[in-house]
């Protein structure tokens, strides 16, 4: 007989593949943006969400998809937000492109007096004072022009230049937000995939990096009991705490409903099971405090971790944590397990849900 937290823990297991095949059952392109609708409407909390989802259909167009995102997810509509700033970018170099042109054509015209001048002063007519005169006026005013001219654009250029910095800082947060989780302001999946794979693209982070995977005990339960607001909060309590309990420089992702993420560099394998213990007696011993009529609950999680240089790959290493995970669920939850672990072990499933547009 399958026990409870076996079950539970293979039900979370199965939700990315659910979603998945939701969505092609329904011919939804595996689109990060499109992922992030799927996941909150079937398995987050966000019932109103589902229900503007269920009215577009059994084959939503990409759309209405897309206006459900800027609707829900507005802070992580990276697509506009990437696409605007382009333009916007875009539009400044050509303001500089057209403000050097101007440059080059106002030096061309004093060169050209400058040649002109020069004709008249080695001809074989006799300079007189007049003419000199003469020449003397036309070079200072074409040289005060040509020098108002440039002063006119070096302005131009400087404020051009200080709205393009000030558009390419604005993209730059931008793409920090499509990589937040909006609910708990940690890295979201989309960053977590990114992470894993630069950490098998360097030498030093594959030798001295780790990854943990941290599970909610029992977060169906106060879902139930308590309501979904309660259960955000409770992930919000828990990022809050990996945040700022974890080692320096620590990668800290919500990864999937109740499912952390916390890449590792820079430990030996020893410390990184000490840093997950700590981070787990942390938690045990912080009460989450709420309004609901019980005021208060103990929350517990459960631990996996692996060390990079016992995987072959990021999917690799995403499976190993998976079972050290799986291990300390089956064994009574509230515990930190490291690999390799011994006993039944998951079905394998996918470490990167966000796919590449």
């Amino acid at each position: 007989m399958q026990s409870s937290s076996q079950a539970e823990h293979e039900t979370t297991a199965d939700t990315a593949f659910a979603i998945a095949d939701l969505m092609q059952r329904k011919g939804v392109a595996g689109l990060p943006r499109n992922y992030e609708i799927f996941y909150e409407a079937h398995a987050g909390s966000n019932e109103t969400l589902r229900k503007a989802l269920d009215t577009l259909g059994p084959s939503p167009e990409q759309c209405d998809l897309d206006q459900l995102s800027r609707d829900f997810f507005a802070l992580s509509n990276q697509v506009a937000i990437v696409d605007n700033a382009h333009d916007a970018i875009m539009g400044k170099i050509e303001e500089i492109v057209a403000l050097l042109h101007r440059e080059r054509s106002s030096l061309e015209k004093y060169g050209i007096v400058l040649d002109q001048t020069s004709a008249g002063l080695t001809g074989k007519q006799q300079v007189t004072a007049e003419m000199l005169k003469r020449i003397v006026g036309i070079m200072a005013m074409a040289t005060d022009t040509t020098i108002a001219q440039g002063r006119q654009i070096a302005t131009s250029i400087a404020d051009t230049s200080a709205e393009l910095a000030e558009v390419k800082q604005k993209l730059v947060e931008y793409k920090k937000l499509a990589d937040t989780d909006p609910l708990t302001q940690v890295w979201n999946r989309r960053a977590f995939d990114k992470q894993m794979l630069r950490i098998y693209g360097d030498r030093r982070s594959m030798l001295f990096g780790a990854l943990i995977l941290a599970d909610i005990d029992r977060f169906k339960d106060i879902n139930d009991h308590h309501g979904h607001p309660v259960g955000d909060k409770v992930l919000q309590h828990i990022a809050h705490v990996l945040r700022v309990s974890g080692t320096p420089g620590m990668f800290v992702a919500r990864t999937g409903g109740e499912e952390f993420a916390l890449i590792v560099e820079g430990l030996t394998e020893d410390r990184t099971f000490e840093l997950a213990e700590d981070l787990r007696v942390i938690i045990e011993k912080t009460p989450f405090i709420h309004t609901s009529p019980a005021g208060h609950d103990q929350i517990t999680i459960s631990m996996g971790v692996c060390m990079a240089t016992e995987a072959s790959s990021p999917e690799d290493l995403y499976e190993k944590a998976d079972q050290a995970l799986y291990a300390s669920k089956m064994n009574g939850r509230n515990r930190v397990t490291k690999f390799p672990v011994e006993g039944p072990r998951l079905q394998r499933k996918n470490w990167m849900l966000y796919r590449t547009e």
